[in-house]
This record gives structure tokens, sequence and C-alpha cells, in this order.
């Protein structure tokens, strides 16, 4: 019998991976809110497993095709997932005890930041030939392990903090720092999956429907994106201005109107 609720993970599979290959980062933040609102998974932490999962596959596979480029930093990028899986897995801990109403209000307000750190210039040429050395392995591990910290609690991929967070460490250009994140984004992810897996918080269909639908998503993004490249700070703004608006009704959900208002 077909179930209507995977061919809602498909299309916001689908939803998701456009937008990423689209704007560039920032997308898999929608993962949590589809699930719960859309696809209809009533369990906020069961949706924050199941985002978790589908996040980390859909990075390792965008990996390998970056690794062919060449412009994955690998010392430095393994310095900062080895600290932030640390975090990762803290996180995910504390963000399991949390109320699922508080977790997804908490959420929001990320949603939110996250706006706003997509409408800031990151156009630094950055210093493409930047290597693993003893001034940049101390703020590695600082920037990993709160990023990580972030990434499990809230079981996102985090990209759109890994990348300015690399950045910020090792003066590296974005173009290395995009390609280097996607290592840390799916180890971030694996790690937060594992202990929401373990607790049976993660709906296993569900989300290999998703990166099925992420997958095909990404790589209609993909196209259009090569068209409109001229248009890309426009749609930048214009997909911040979705992710807040979106934060601001689950902000109404998960508060007002969870008290009558």
């Amino acid at each position: 019998m077909f179930d209507i609720h995977y061919l809602l993970a498909a299309i916001a599979g689908g939803l998701v991976g456009f937008t990423l290959s689209l704007v560039g980062g920032g997308g898999s933040i929608l993962a949590v809110p589809l699930l719960v609102y859309v696809v209809g998974i009533t369990n906020p932490h069961i949706a924050i497993g199941t985002s978790a999962v589908s996040v980390a596959l859909n990075a390792a596979i965008s990996l390998i095709g970056r690794v062919r480029t060449g412009t994955v930093k690998w010392r430095c990028v393994m310095v900062f997932t080895v600290s932030g899986v640390i975090g990762a897995l803290i996180g995910a801990y504390f963000g399991k005890l949390l109320n699922g109403k508080v977790l997804l209000s908490l959420f929001a307000l990320l949603m939110m930041i996250v706006a706003g750190l997509m409408l800031v210039n990151r156009n630094a040429e950055g210093n493409p030939k930047v290597r693993l050395n003893g001034d940049n392995f101390p703020r590695l591990v600082a920037f990993g392990l709160a990023t990580g910290l972030l990434s499990g609690f809230f079981g996102i991929g985090g990209g759109f903090l890994i990348v300015p967070s690399l950045m910020a460490a090792t003066a590296m250009p974005i173009v290395n720092a995009i390609s280097s994140s996607l290592f840390s984004v799916a180890a971030f992810g694996v790690s937060t999956a594992s202990t929401y897996a373990m607790a049976g918080l993660v709906d296993w269909p569900i989300a290999v429907v998703f990166v099925c639908g992420g997958f095909a998503g990404s790589v209609a993004g993909t196209r259009v994106a090569q068209l409109v490249a001229a248009r890309r700070g426009a749609l930048t703004t214009g997909f911040a201005g979705l992710v807040f608006a979106v934060a601001v009704y689950m902000l109404y959900q998960s508060l007002g109107a969870g008290r009558g208002v």
C-alpha cells in the first residue's frame, strides 16, 4: 500500500538538495522543519536523528566530487573534525535530554542566526597554500569543538558554521573551506546519527527516501545554478529570507500555538 509520507520525504529531500546546490550552503537547516511539518514526523528527536543520517550521506556523496578537484585541505580539516566529533557526541547527548518543543524553539533561533550568516560577505581571498601549523592548530581545535557541539545538539550538518570557522582558523580561501567542510559535515552527521540510532530515534525508511530525493534535487540545483550564476547574491538573500520566515513559523508553532494563543 502506497504511503504518502515517503512521497513527501522524497519531495522534502529534493528541496534540500536543490537549495544546497543552488545557493551553496544553509540548505540542510531546512531538513528538520521539513521532516516535522511536511513529512509529518511528530517526534522532534526522531526528526533530528533522521536529518542527521540524511545530511551525513548527502555530504559524503558531495565530498567524492570535491576530492577530485584537489581543493580539500586534509590536515587542517582532520584536526577540526576530530575535535568536532567529540563536540557532536556531547551535543547529541544533551539534545536528546531536552524537551521536544524547547528543542524546536532553540532550533528556530539558530535558523535566524543562519539567515544572518548567509548575508555576511565572505569574499576574502585567503591563502590557498595554507598548511597545518602551530599557530592555527589550537584555533582549529577550538572552532571544531564549538561547531561540533551545535551540530550534534541540533542534528545539523553545520556547513554554514564550518565554512567560516575554517576560514577564521586558517585563512584558507572559501573554495577550500567549502570543499573541506563536507568531510566535517559527514563526520559530524555520522556521530550525531549514531547516538540517535542507538536510542531508536531514526526513521530509516524515511531517511533513505530523503537522501534519494536530495541527490536528485542536487543534480537539478547544480544545473539551475549554472544558468543563474550572475544572480547568486540575490538568490542567497531570498533564501535567507525563507529560512528566517520558517524559523518564525516554528517559533509560533512551538511557543504561541502550543499555549493556545
